[in-house]
């Protein structure tokens, strides 16, 4: 639309003859879009971008709608056509038109601003929820090629996330079959989106989305949001499997962004585009041309490894966009391959007579070689904003995946464009983002953040998604090695959040502050789609900190996890597939304890390193890591104020020469063990 459209000298004359235009950046404002879209979708029943919405000087929203097309066709009234008929409309009828927009934002703030009934979830729905969308996620498996739901497939991580939590309580409850199906589904999806196109084999991350059901041909836009969550979901995968596939997927994103993505003082930006320049002179950019190949192009970089390549990428001489009628209904790819693995390593190494790992190695110089050809071409534009809710995401990846990756066997090979580093590295950038959000975009005297930062901060206040994931990635900063003092900056956050964003008297979370007048609705957002809602993350963010504290602190996170659960008893109840993650929070809640591992030690030794590793071995989204220096008055101190419990056990189980873990539940604690091999079966014993 921005090619036919907006640049057409005809729509640009009705435009400025009739209207004054304004150009959003969903990204920067999403609490602005978040009104006309939802006005859109209340409207005509569904939504999508390009938005175009025509409002009132008072900014009420008379009509809107996606996708116009210049000029009428496809059964679609065009562009032109209706900035004709809005022009008309609002001199022949402004009155209704102005009083049918007040009306609707009216009905839907009313019915966006939902509250709960009680302040709790009914006991069965708590448990019920998380049943109900793993059977509805299994209804829509894709059992041929992985994923759930049809084309356009996106990598959608909560539904992950919520497949493997269910699988492990049906292992706990010792339903073992069961629990096998449905990480049948989560392996089989995870491994069709890598071998797919949707995965960039050549400089490592995902895009966006794929058009087709194979997960062939890709929208090539990669948003940092994605690289986050799905770091963490293969995270997981490694954790339960033990398989080196997944752990090398985590490498693959995190390397990516560590090459591509990050800044000078460690921020990490949010997104490249999908379109480049086919060449330096190019006067137009095209989808995807940064990352498709022709099969001459692979023959004159790779010489004699191309057949080799081009076998294992399924790359064909006119073209390999054909796998499905979605892949490329407009022929925009003809000639052009977008690389895919269809066939089995191990066969095609023996094929090719080769030892698998000179198989794999002759790939990766392949790979090197079409990466280093590539980056000498035009590049996508990077978008450089830093938006503080996505770099939450994947703070939270990068310092799981410091410990997480520890459990990797050593010596373990990979080959470009995964690089692989000492885990620590990981965990030295997690730190750096989170240390340039608190120096940039946070106010230490009002404890507030800003929602993003180009060139300085902008001008939009922080909003729920950037207190609820940056809080989650605080919590995973600090569980996996991090100073207590992240641990105490996720607690000033939530009780900023709490102040800004909470309602006190109906439960959860609005999405703005409700500060700006302009913005015209407050909405509580509750679906988990592309990222998780603000809501789903801050309900798990309450219970790990109840998890943590004990006392009245404890008692006020977990009674406002619970009203705010309360407050969409009915989305749980009639459609827990929109919300996978909320319906794990549910869950958790009424876990009657969360698993603690308390170490306690000096945390500069080698020793506590391998224990926060084995801490983190075993895959359990219901276990909280707290780790202690009795020696460190400030931190003796914290544990004082919010856990007297936690100071207690440091004080009794120090020992000057080692580090000793305790596992409690229900205030039982095991006898301390003093060796990662000892703490990784305590964790692995099932519970009575």
């Amino acid at each position: 639309m921005k090619v036919e459209s907006f640049e057409d000298e005809e729509v640009a004359e009705l435009l400025n003859d009739s209207f004054v235009s304004v150009k959003v950046d969903r990204e920067e404002r999403p609490d602005v879009d978040k009104v006309y879209m939802t006005f859109v979708q209340a409207l005509y029943g569904g939504g999508g971008w390009p938005l175009s919405v025509f409002i009132s000087p008072d900014l009420k929203p008379l009509m809107g709608g996606t996708y116009f097309p210049p000029d009428d066709k496809y059964g679609r009234p065009g562009f032109k056509t209706i900035l004709r008929k809005v022009k008309d409309a609002w001199f022949s009828k402004r009155d209704t038109l102005v009083k049918s927009g007040a009306f609707a934002i009216e009905q839907l703030s009313e019915a966006l601003s939902a509250s709960a009934s009680s302040k709790k979830l009914p006991d069965e729905l708590s448990q019920n929820a998380l049943h109900l969308c793993a059977e509805q996620l299994s209804q829509s498996y894709d059992s041929r090629y992985g994923g759930f739901g049809s084309a356009p497939k996106f990598p959608r991580p909560v539904e992950i996330q919520l497949m493997l939590y269910h699988s492990k309580k049906l292992d706990d409850a010792g339903n073992y079959s069961e629990s096998k199906k449905g990480l049948q589904m989560v392996f089989f999806t995870l491994q069709c989106m890598a071998r797919g196109g949707i995965h960039d084999h050549i400089g490592g991350g995902f895009h966006r989305y794929s058009v087709d059901e194979r997960w062939h041909v890709p929208h090539f836009e990669k948003m940092l949001y994605d690289q986050g969550q799905l770091v963490n979901v293969y995270l997981d995968a490694f954790s339960i499997t033990n398989d080196v596939f997944y752990s090398s997927l985590s490498h693959d994103i995190l390397d990516y962004l560590r090459r591509d993505m990050i800044g000078p003082e460690g921020e990490i930006f949010s997104a490249e585009d999908a379109d480049s320049a086919e060449r330096e002179d190019a006067k137009k950019k095209k989808e995807g041309a940064f990352y498709i190949w022709t099969s001459q192009e692979i023959d004159d970089l790779l010489g004699e490894h191309a057949t080799l390549f081009k076998d294992h990428y399924y790359v064909k001489p006119l073209g390999n966009c054909d796998l499905s009628r979605m892949s490329d209904p407009q022929d925009e790819f003809k000639g052009k391959n977008v690389l895919i693995e269809l066939t089995d390593t191990s066969a095609q190494a023996k094929k090719y007579g080769l030892p698998l790992e000179k198989y794999l190695d002759i790939l990766g110089e392949c790979r090197q070689k079409l990466f280093d050809a590539r980056s000498r071409g035009p590049r996508p534009h990077l978008d450089d904003k830093v938006i503080v809710s996505w770099n939450g995401l994947a703070i939270s990846s990068l310092a799981r995946a410091s410990k997480i990756l520890m459990g990797e066997a050593e010596g373990t090979k990979y080959n470009f464009p995964v690089v692989g580093c000492d885990p620590k590295e990981y965990m030295t950038a997690a730190e750096k983002a989170a240390s340039f959000i608190r120096r940039h975009l946070y106010n230490e005297q009002a404890h507030r953040l800003e929602h993003s930062f180009r060139n300085g901060p902008s001008k939009a206040p922080g909003f729920l998604d950037d207190y609820a994931f940056l809080i989650s990635g605080l919590l995973d900063l600090y569980e996996v090695g991090g100073g207590i003092h992240w641990l105490v900056w996720a607690t000033e956050l939530q009780n900023k959040q709490d102040e800004l964003f909470l309602d006190r008297e109906g439960g959860g979370y609005f999405n703005t502050p409700g500060e700006d007048p302009s913005v015209l609705l407050r909405v509580k957002e509750d679906h988990d789609g592309a990222e998780p809602s603000g809501n789903s993350v801050s309900a798990i963010n309450l219970i790990r900190l109840a998890s943590m504290m004990t006392g009245s602190k404890s008692e006020y996170y977990r009674q406002n996890a619970e009203h705010l659960l309360a407050v969409f008893e009915s989305r749980l109840k009639d459609m827990a597939m929109a919300v996978p993650l909320m319906c794990c929070a549910a869950d958790m809640i009424s876990v009657p304890s969360h698993k603690q591992v308390v170490l306690v030690g000096h945390k500069s030794s080698l020793e506590f390193d391998k224990m926060l590793a084995a801490a983190h071995a075993s895959y359990d989204p219901n276990r909280t890591v707290i780790h202690i220096d009795p020696t460190d008055n400030e931190e003796m101190e914290i544990w004082e104020d919010n856990n007297s419990n936690i100071a207690l056990m440091a004080r009794n189980n120090f020992a000057a020469d080692k580090v000793v873990a305790l596992v409690c539940q229900n205030f039982t604690c095991s006898p301390a063990v003093s060796d990662p091999k000892s703490l990784k079966a305590l964790l692995l014993k099932k519970p009575s």
